[in-house]
């Protein structure tokens, strides 16, 4: 396959599983609305100009939009007009608008939850180690393993996709001791090789315990199994895990932004993202793809909480406003607010892309 043709199945691949957890967002403000009888006005798929529209019957309007990255519930007075229709979004108790819009939140985290819970049900995939070149002189040279074999496992055991242990971290582990490794040939074939490691004494940055060098992950046949009561603990272990990985990532890129805003930020942008999509797929395959799904769809839920217009943390946070202080907080107050946020979300897009294509052009 061409480097050209892997990339456009990459981005369509990308836009695709965005434009899923967006559009399941935006399902939970509308299952919301509609549950509470507030009248929606258009489900959209995608973002405008439209290029269809796929219903027009009843009170809602659905759409298909030429911008493949999303989704957009748009909701009766959620400008804040129409305060005097019963059915809108505005004429709405606080508890009410705060449950719309925390629900594309809820339905996010649910999403990630359901992924996790399905990868573990069908056994979590386990990685191996790609050989790129073996060291003179080294005991994996000794043992006969060459550039292209593929280590699967140590002393028989896999290491899981998902687990804290990696096999690298393993043979340094057993530094000076002896170990069968169990190997994959290029030709298909597989054998059990007993190595003796370097002891920790000659291990060094340059020489592991082992001596290959130029490695690249890569699965393995063999899957970890888990029972279904198994499975839904992993699964809902797996989703607080993202959470805090991603609110701690969040709490970094603070810090660059605020201390070293000409540095690249410890994260990536929509095109970083897309990028490292595509290395996951090509390289790792479709379950570890689809558990970085389950990965996005939890950044999804903890990105639109903040207290940021115009995300539904920031429209949380006015509506709560709204409601304690009154008229004293006009519409074109609000409205503003929400116009304010959008220009610094984009400028802050458009920043970390700039890094994003610094980074994909090989740059530091």
């Amino acid at each position: 396959m061409t480097g050209f043709l892997q990339s456009v199945i990459t981005i369509v691949l990308f836009l695709a599983i965005l434009g899923i957890l967006v559009v399941i967002h935006e399902l939970g403000h509308f299952i919301t609305a509609r549950l509470a009888n507030v009248r929606v006005l258009e489900f959209g798929v995608g973002f405008p100009p439209r290029a269809r529209v796929l219903r027009s019957k009843g009170e809602t309007l659905y759409t298909l939009n030429w911008l493949p990255i999303g989704g957009f519930v748009k909701l009766e007075g959620e400008d804040g007009d129409a305060t005097d229709d019963p059915r809108s979004f505005a004429a709405q108790g606080l508890p009410t608008k705060l449950g719309i819009l925390v629900a594309g939140v809820g339905m996010n985290l649910i999403l990630a939850f359901a992924i996790f819970t399905a990868i573990a049900l069908g056994g979590d995939p386990t990685i191996g180690i790609r050989i790129g070149q073996v060291q003179p002189g080294s005991p994996a040279a000794a043992a006969g393993i060459q550039a292209g074999d593929v280590i699967e496992s140590v002393d028989g055991g896999y290491f899981g996709a998902f687990d804290n242990e990696s096999l690298l971290a393993a043979l340094q582990a057993h530094a000076g001791d002896t170990v069968e490794l169990g190997v994959k040939h290029p030709d298909g074939s597989f054998d059990r090789l007993t190595v003796t490691l370097r002891p920790a004494d000659q291990i060094s940055a340059n020489q592991g315990a082992l001596g290959i060098a130029k490695l690249s992950a890569t699965t393995t046949p063999v899957a970890i199994n888990y029972s279904p009561t198994e499975a839904v603990g992993i699964g809902a272990q797996r989703t607080g895990d993202a959470l805090g990985l991603i609110v701690g990532g969040l709490g970094q890129l603070v810090d660059a932004v605020i201390h070293r805003p000409t540095e690249a930020p410890p994260a990536a942008g929509p095109v970083g993202i897309a990028i490292q999509f595509g290395d996951v797929f090509w390289q790792l395959g479709p379950i570890i793809t689809l558990y970085v799904a389950g990965l996005l769809s939890a950044n999804l839920a903890v990105v639109n909480v903040l207290p940021f217009p115009p995300l539904d943390g920031g429209r949380m946070l006015v509506i709560t406003l709204k409601a304690i202080f009154g008229q004293r907080i006009s519409v074109r107050a609000e409205r503003l607010t929400y116009l304010v946020g959008f220009v610094f979300l984009f400028a802050f897009l458009i920043w970390i892309t700039g890094f994003d294509i610094v980074r994909g052009l090989g740059g530091s």
